[in-house]
């Protein structure tokens, strides 16, 4: 094994938050998440100290930052002080709703409300995503562009919306995605490509022409 680099670990950063999902998906015991959370923290101090020997940053300093940026980000919840506030928003909306809004105080020059979604995501997760950023940015219908305009397609599709609207739980929605990709894979289609390619197509078709600014994270 070759000398450990960021782009070497990335795999294993991967891997390891994938784990914890599963672990909390599956149900396992306590002691089993505590280890695998053990293990993505293990992914972040490798990834400080690799910097710290670069003379960058330490994992202090990655605490610091965290820990600045969600006092910032939540005037709601702490004091300036890191303190707790004596009362907190009545919802989980005005929450979203000042948290969205002292981000864009933050990054006025953010006009794409899709950026900072990792290129990365696996195509569904980045399809919720999309549609979560859509809404959230006030569109009037977070749907599908294919659904919002006549197309060839759309009858082949507003049956399926109408059938997940009778779904009565996630293993019910697993199952019909899973039936489709299915019926995908026997028409010879990658099902990951083409949800990537349309949830492209979506994005393009709810961002501004001429977004400004360079590309920055959240």
């Amino acid at each position: 094994m070759g000398a450990l680099t960021h782009e070497s670990l990335v795999e294993y950063l991967l891997e390891e938050a994938f784990e914890v999902a599963e672990t909390i998906e599956t149900g396992a015991d306590e002691a089993e998440l505590r280890g695998e959370l053990g293990d993505v923290l293990l992914q972040v101090v490798l990834h400080a100290r690799l910097a710290e020997e670069r003379g960058s940053f330490a994992f202090d300093d990655v605490v610091r930052g965290l820990t600045a940026k969600m006092i910032r980000r939540n005037p709601h919840v702490f004091r300036p002080d890191g303190s707790l506030q004596d009362t907190f928003p009545a919802s989980v909306e005005e929450i979203v709703r000042k948290w969205d809004s002292i981000k864009r105080a933050e990054k006025p020059e953010r006009g794409d409300p899709f950026e900072g979604i990792p290129q990365g995501l696996p195509a569904l997760a980045r399809a919720q995503k999309s549609l979560d950023r859509a809404a959230r940015a006030g569109f009037r219908r977070a749907q599908p562009l294919m659904v919002e305009q006549a197309s060839p397609v759309v009858e082949d599709v507003h049956p399926v919306v109408e059938l997940v609207e009778t779904l009565d739980s996630e293993q019910q929605l697993g199952e019909l995605l899973l039936a489709v990709v299915a019926a995908a894979r026997t028409r010879g289609f990658d099902a990951e490509r083409a949800l990537r390619a349309a949830v492209r197509q979506y994005q393009d078709s709810h961002r501004p022409i001429n977004p400004a600014g360079p590309r920055t994270r959240s």
